[in-house]
């Protein structure tokens, strides 16, 4: 039976014993499958507090621990210095938002204010262990002085439920400041007030972004309830005065970080051992923020808030259907906790930007579409297509005003790009799935032939550089001469395969808009991956799973190399950046190299668009098979890279879909589990989960293009139903084992016809239908034939 999640429902489901039939009956409930916390471990930076879909306000605990803060929070060892309202998730770089924290302390030592803690080093708690709890909507912690945090939040608001000892050997005399910093201490300007009649505190500062450029203003609104107020002030460092009531503050340029600063309110005894703390948040002005907290939390009531924030994650998840029987619980909360996290950003900041006036949406924190444009948005696309529509107007309205879209952006603020113009792969994703609803689609596509035509002055932070030998030798050169923008000169490898990609993209858009010489003169370029393809380059490679500590000749001839000026080509060790060889020489400063976060046996397999000649250019189906099964179980791939995501699936193009499931068993849950460390690298806004959800869901979408690569569910059943058409769409397993020993297609029927491709079309997510699968414990010759292989652009399928 199918269990949808709008509501709490029970469900049978039979099983046989030694005495015949039985029925077993057990409550099922989404929010029991869905685990904030995972990925909160070991590098995952998930931010597990309180959030709405794609919300501004995200309301959570702040530690200490320099390497994992982040998100804010951290499931280790480390200390708690704050509670703050804004957060991103799954980040790397350096840490993000958490301005304006709060902190309580259920008094001051002899009653006198300069003995309370101020600064987030002498403040800093320990938690309670087990004290932890979240799920959608709510995070709990409790700190070793017996406070008890709970939060919740409603769009640009949060707000926080504290609970005070009655048995505390400090006075029953509750102090709250509230702190000018945020996590990476990156503070300028600011300034606070506390109104010493109402307790209200407002303040605002200006701060830098975690991975880019620039700087934003942040204000926010704190109000309190539960308790009479006694007294009111400002500190400074670690000394604080009940005057003044206001402070402002200049950065002088010296200290780093920030001298502490802000202000504070203490009360008397709560009535019943609890203040609840309501702060709202605006890129705007204070008064903004003040406005955003009355109109969406009037009244203080904690349970009505955290209620309407359980609903709208029920109502966003109930699309998704899965009939879970035999399936583990903890493949399930993998899944839906996959599922949650693909929605905690882009966020919805509309109506808070500053800088310029309009009526379109507006999104921020796209860390990066890099990272986001290969399952997060393509996810989002199916869940949520609305959102999704207004994620695109956004990105097409950033163009409008900034000249460029996006490759990375926070806080109002351009981010750094990592290769190519990949919002052009997401506009081409959402044009090609009928995300159409208010979109402007003869801007959206000016703003991605922008890309490929005009050099920003610096492709460091937008668009493309490089682009004169891009067009003149189809390549972008190790050694490029580039005297028309400014950006970091490297990368040449990766960057020459993604612009061939976005090339693609456009070339699509072109044709659904009309503009036949466009659409083929950016199918030509989407060619030029060619061009950096040395054929006689083998690949000795070191220390790989099947010999340790040995060197050993991978047996495979042909990658993309670095490529002069003059046509020559130089050497990049094909492994270099893999797990297996200076893994982590090749992030944002690459050092000169020529690929970023990952390897040229890596990157010589990223040609979607024409898998078809690259297959064959790779010495056809049997060799291109054997070589991607030797990139996975080598150890040359680190899964926690987005870039390793569609090297899972490609064997389909190989004609064995069989393979591609066999790999998506080989990393889930193996890498992806329902521990605190249970992703492998930092989420990145959600790709992790994202990933994992849609290799669960088996039709893994090939973003950029109208394909689904078909694979079996890890459940007997899937189904999504469209927000657009009301349509389902259903993916059912016959014979299905919860083992999954039997994962591979044996036959299958698309509403009852048989079916033999091993791909299909985003319309059947739109129209609805019944996709079966018939599975088997062996491969078979389903979806092995030429005719049945994904499209490529020289098979003109």
């Amino acid at each position: 039976m199918l269990t949808p999640f709008t509501l709490l429902l029970v469900f049978s489901s039979l099983s046989l014993s030694t005495t015949g039939l039985r029925i077993e009956k057990r409550d099922f409930d989404v929010f029991n499958y869905v685990d904030p916390l995972i990925g909160t471990a070991n590098g995952g930076h998930v931010f597990p507090g309180a959030t709405l879909p794609f919300g501004m306000a995200k309301a959570g605990a702040d530690v200490n621990n320099p390497d994992e803060k982040q998100g804010g929070f951290a499931s280790d060892s480390s200390d708690i210095t704050g509670f703050s309202h804004m957060h991103d998730s799954g980040t790397g770089g350096s840490p993000s938002l958490g301005n304006f924290p709060f902190f309580p302390q259920t008094g001051c030592p002899g009653d006198l204010v300069n003995n309370c803690l101020f600064t987030k080093t002498d403040r800093a708690s320990r938690r309670i262990n087990g004290s932890v709890k979240a799920h959608p909507g709510y995070f709990a912690v409790s700190l070793n002085t017996s406070i008890h945090a709970e939060m919740t939040v409603s769009n640009h608001t949060a707000l926080y439920r504290l609970t005070f000892p009655n048995n505390s050997s400090l006075p029953n005399s509750p102090l709250v400041l509230f702190d000018l910093t945020d996590l990476p201490e990156s503070r300028t300007n600011g300034s606070i007030q506390v109104d010493p009649t109402t307790g209200r505190i407002t303040g605002n500062g200006t701060f830098a972004p975690s991975f880019g450029i620039g700087t934003y203003d942040l204000h926010f609104c704190a109000d309190f309830s539960g308790a009479n107020l006694r007294d009111t002030g400002a500190f400074m460092n670690n000394r604080a005065g009940s005057q003044p009531k206001n402070l402002s503050i200049v950065y002088d340029g010296v200290d780093s970080p920030p001298v502490p600063a802000g202000a504070w309110v203490q009360f008397q005894a709560p009535t019943n051992s609890q203040i609840l703390i309501r702060v709202g948040v605006s890129f705007i002005s204070t008064a903004q923020a003040c406005s955003n907290a009355e109109g969406e939390i009037p009244d203080f009531d904690f349970a009505s808030i955290l209620q309407s924030a359980e609903d709208v994650w029920r109502d966003k998840l109930s699309v998704l259907e899965v009939d879970n029987t035999g399936v583990n619980e903890e493949i399930q909360t993998v899944f839906w906790s996959g599922a949650y996290r693909a929605m905690i950003s882009p966020q919805d900041y509309t109506g808070e930007n500053p800088l310029w006036q309009s009526d379109e949406p507006y999104y921020d924190s796209y860390y990066c579409i890099w990272d986001s444009f290969r399952s997060i948005h393509p996810l989002i696309t199916l869940l949520d297509p609305e959102s999704q529509t207004l994620m695109i107007r956004s990105l097409i309205d950033i163009y409008r005003h900034e000249g460029k879209l996006p490759d990375c952006r926070m806080s109002l603020c351009k981010g750094f790009t990592q290769g190519g113009s990949n919002a052009d792969v997401v506009l081409a994703d959402s044009y090609l799935k009928n995300i159409t609803e208010g979109v402007d689609w003869e801007t959206g596509y000016e703003a991605v032939v922008s890309n490929a035509e005009d050099e920003p002055k610096n492709w460091d932070v937008e668009g493309r550089g490089g682009l004169m030998s891009w067009k003149t030798l189809g390549y972008i050169p190790t050694d490029d001469f580039d005297p028309y923008g400014t950006g970091t000169f490297s990368r040449s490898i990766s960057r020459t395969v993604e612009y061939a990609y976005n090339d693609f993209c456009i070339s699509e858009i072109a044709q659904g808009l009309g503009h036949t010489l466009d659409e083929e003169k950016y199918m030509a370029r989407s060619e030029n991956w060619k061009n950096m393809y040395k054929a006689d380059q083998t690949s000795m490679v070191n220390n790989t799973n099947a010999s340790p500590g040995k060197v050993t000749d991978s047996g495979f001839t042909g990658f993309l190399q670095p490529r002069y000026l003059n046509g020559t080509f130089g050497f990049q060790d094909p492994s270099l950046c893999s797990p297996l060889y200076n893994f982590t020489s090749c992030y944002l400063n690459t050092n000169g190299h020529e690929t970023y976060e990952g390897s040229s046996w890596m990157y010589t397999l990223f040609v979607p668009q024409d898998m078809a000649t690259l297959v064959t250019t790779l010495g056809g189906p049997e060799t291109f098979n054997a070589r991607l099964s030797y990139l996975h179980t080598s150890g040359l791939l680190y899964i926690g890279d987005e870039q390793a995501f569609l090297p899972v699936f490609q064997f389909h193009y190989g004609g064995r879909p069989g393979l591609s499931a066999y790999f998506s068993h080989f990393y889930i849950p193996s890498q992806f589990n329902t521990s605190t460390n249970g992703i492998a690298g930092n989420d990145d806004s959600g790709a992790m989960g994202s990933f994992t959800t849609l290799a669960m869901m088996g039709l893994w979408p090939v973003s950029g293009q109208d394909v689904y690569l078909i694979t079996p569910p890890y459940f007997p059943e899937v189904n999504i139903t469209s927000r657009q058409t009301g349509n389902t769409a259903t993916v059912r397993n016959i014979n299905f084992d919860g083992s999954y020993e039997g994962i591979y297609i044996q036959s299958a029927t698309l509403d009852g016809v048989q079916y033999t491709k091993n791909w299909i079309a985003h319309s059947f997510y739109l129209d609805g239908g019944l996709l079966e699968l018939t599975l088997g414990r062996n491969e078979s010759s389903w979806g092995t034939a030429q005719a049945d292989l994904p499209p490529s652009t020289s098979t003109g399928q």
